[in-house]
Formats: C-alpha cells, structure tokens, sequence
C-alpha cells in the first residue's frame, strides 16, 4: 500500500502576528507585518492537514487579485466560482476575486519561498495572457470564520493591460472580469476575505 506524502505548508505562529499588532479585516501597513512574518526564523513548514485546525499558527496565503481599467475608467475585477476540487473544502461553491494557495516545501529551496509558491500557484491556476504590473497592498486577517482562524492573507493587485486573464484548471468556474460596480453590490455570494477586499476601499 502506497503511502501518500503529506503537504507541509509554511506557517508563522498567531503569537508572532499578534506582537505585530493584531486586527480584524484589512490592514494597508505591509511595512509593519511582512518583514517580521516571512523571516525564516518566525517560519516553519508543518502538516497541512493539522493546520486546519490549530488556530495556535497561521498558514500565510498569496491572495492576488487582477484588475482591468478601461480607457472609460471603468474598473473591473477577475471573479470565479471555487469548484469541489480546490483544496479548501470549506471554501466550495464560493464566489472569489483572490487567486492563490499555501506556501509549502515545494518552494523552501528557493531565496524567496513565498515569491517561489506565488508564482507556483498562480502558474498552476490561471493563464496570464497580458502584460500587468503588481503590488502588494495589504494583508487580510479574519478570525471572525473556521478557515479565517487559521490562515492569514497577504494582498497583492495585478493591474492587467488586458482582460487576458483565464482559468487554467477545472475548478476555477465561471470566471472573467466584472465591472467593481456589480460585484460591490452582490457581495454577498462571496468568500469573507473577497467581501473585506471588496469592502476595503481599495477599489474606490
């Protein structure tokens, strides 16, 4: 009988987030978080599925969002439905605007792991057909949800030229650009870290 590897993801304890100030939403002040929750001495890579249910750490999450602006200045966002096969059983049917996933050992070997896995997970997702320019804006912690407790988000925003942007597994559904104006007004379909996103400000 084959015995199947189990996924190690990177983890920062919540203690350590919590001396960095804790709060509940979104927060803009990357300066104040980042360099402290990626040191590799505050990381560690541990069993994925024990880290479901330790609220004692949380599993830090590349969460990018793809924005379009016209020449209209109408501003659109990519959007999908998570299908039954993404990993994060809780998360199913949910409408989304962030595309990514954990940081895990498959990425521990390079300078810059969480770059390494971000690129990894949005190769493995989506095909970026268009030139774009990216930042990140913030992160995102909600401690309010079962998933929220033990994952915390790091947001960063793709401005793409294009709307070239698609699924590249089966189950990212129903995908494509929307206008920030209709899904501001039907966030409730969404994931809570869309909904604080969408929320946020950071699309006015």
């Amino acid at each position: 009988m084959s015995i199947v590897e189990t996924e190690q993801v990177m983890v920062v304890a919540t203690a350590v987030f919590h001396q960095c100030g804790h709060f509940q939403g979104f927060s803009a002040d990357m300066d104040r978080y980042l360099k402290v929750l990626l040191d590799p001495t505050h990381t560690s890579y541990r069993p994925r599925d024990e880290m479901e249910s330790d609220p004692s750490f949380k599993q830090l999450i590349p969460y990018c969002i793809f924005r379009h602006t016209a020449d209209d200045g109408t501003v659109s966002i990519y959007q999908y439905t998570r299908g039954k096969g993404q990993g994060e059983s809780r998360l199913h049917s949910k409408r989304s605007i962030g595309i990514g996933g954990h940081i895990s050992t498959l990425d521990a070997g390079e300078d810059s792991p969480y770059d390494q896995g971000m690129q990894r997970e949005l190769e493995e997702e989506v095909k970026i057909e268009t030139p774009f320019e990216q930042n990140c804006v913030g992160l995102i912690n909600d401690d309010e949800t079962e998933v929220g407790k033990v994952h915390l988000g790091v947001v960063h925003i793709f401005d793409v030229q294009t709307q070239n942007v698609h699924s590249n597994e089966d189950d990212i559904l129903e995908d494509g650009f929307v206008p920030i104006s209709d899904l501001l007004a039907d966030t409730g379909r969404f994931e809570t870290w869309s909904q604080i996103c969408l929320n946020s400000g950071l699309f006015s």
